[in-house]
């Protein structure tokens, strides 16, 4: 039987590659669901080429136009972040690709393993904000949780035969962005459009941004903890330039196993749709001849301190990860709108996580009312 499968955020990177592994993989896979945050436009031209049988806009603004252009076809259409929450429980969906962006992932990766559907997990801020919640709640529904980013597919796959043997440490692998080997004299000054010149991979705004300042890597680690049930001193990362690596586990007995190819996202998307199988496909294979050095570097967390607030809030846990979450997020949109400059992402990040109480064990709730305090901070830090 195909998997029947919901993309929720499928006009971002991961969801429009996503779609290109559904569609060289008809046999195996039926798309059911597709959902936009506010891009209309393609979200409209993707229902047309790979007909879903339900559409969902978040922008209620955005509504009519999608519905209107739709409506010759057989094509359920609706808006609001709740419809997407809800349409995750309907029964026909298999497995859930959550390839939103921010917090706004939360809450319908929860609804989604209530009702036992697998996750495909590209929203790493899902684990990052509420990492105990969430596996706590797949553990329940017994849902799996399988990685797309490229540095937790690396790991989960090294793992795959190895529930036995317990892990000494894993290395999750940075290309270290445009700025790696720059100073902070050097960053004083550094564009937008700098900053979202990354050298090997093709993504999102946001996550380029995350990329250029480490922070991406600081989530990640951070996601690792509670995808792979790690301690905070089991967790390294290492600056590979070429992005061939993309991650390593290395076992108790010394023993390393590490996950290699080109860096294209469809790889780790179609490994996590298909699993426990592999997919033949026609992506291009790496070729030693055509990388004679691979090279490795320890990242510097005095100027990237963004990696370096990311792992006192691994370790400090509680409801630190989540103020750091959204304040990152706010103050990314804000230095992609061109209001603060590259140094004062991470200034803004720490006074935050400063000025809001420290909470333990926090509940959705919490993690609901943490999160809107963190970003009025923010903006308000921001406009000083």
């Amino acid at each position: 039987m195909k998997k029947k499968i919901a993309i929720l955020g499928s006009t971002g990177s991961i969801g429009t590659q996503a779609l290109e592994v559904i569609e060289k993989n008809e046999n195996l896979f039926e798309l059911v669901v597709i959902t936009a945050n506010n891009n209309d436009k393609l979200l409209i031209y993707q229902a047309k080429k790979y007909r879903p049988d339900t559409v969902i806009i978040a922008n209620k603004n955005k509504y009519e136009n999608v519905k209107n252009s739709l409506k010759s076809l057989p094509i359920k259409v609706y808006a609001g972040r709740e419809s997407i929450e809800q349409v995750v429980e309907i029964s026909d969906v298999n497995i859930v690709l959550t390839a939103m962006v921010g917090f706004a992932g939360l809450l319908p990766t929860i609804k989604a393993i209530n009702a036992k559907k697998d996750i495909a997990l590209a929203n790493k801020e899902t684990l990052v904000v509420a990492g105990d919640l969430i596996t706590e709640l797949a553990y329940k529904n017994r849902v799996n949780i399988l990685p797309v980013d490229s540095e937790h597919s690396a790991i989960f796959q090294c793992l795959v035969g190895e529930n036995l043997n317990p892990i000494e440490k894993i290395y999750l692998t940075a290309s270290g962005g445009p700025f790696r080997g720059k100073n902070i004299e050097y960053l004083k000054t550094v564009t937008k459009n700098e900053a979202l010149k990354h050298p090997n991979w093709e993504m999102g705004a946001k996550i380029t941004i995350d990329s250029a300042s480490l922070m991406n890597k600081g989530l990640e680690a951070i996601e690792a903890k509670w995808l792979f049930d790690l301690s905070p001193n089991q967790i390294d990362i290492i600056v590979h330039p070429q992005s061939i690596i993309h991650s390593i586990v290395q076992f108790e007995d010394g023993s390393m196993k590490a996950q290699m190819g080109l860096p294209d996202m469809k790889l780790p998307i179609q490994y996590a749709l298909s699993y426990p199988n592999r997919i033949k496909n026609d992506f291009k294979r790496f070729n030693f001849l055509d990388y004679k050095n691979l090279s490795f570097e320890e990242p510097n967390i005095e100027v990237f301190r963004n990696l370096k607030i990311a792992f006192e809030a691994l370790n400090k846990g509680g409801n630190i990860p989540c103020i750091m979450n959204a304040a990152n997020e706010v103050v990314v949109d804000a230095f992609l709108n061109e209001k603060i400059s590259f140094l004062q992402i991470p200034e803004i990040i720490e006074k935050t996580i400063d000025k809001i109480d420290f909470v333990k064990k926090p509940s959705y709730d919490d993690y609901v009312e943490i999160d809107k305090q963190a970003r009025i901070l923010s903006n308000l830090l921001i406009d000083r």
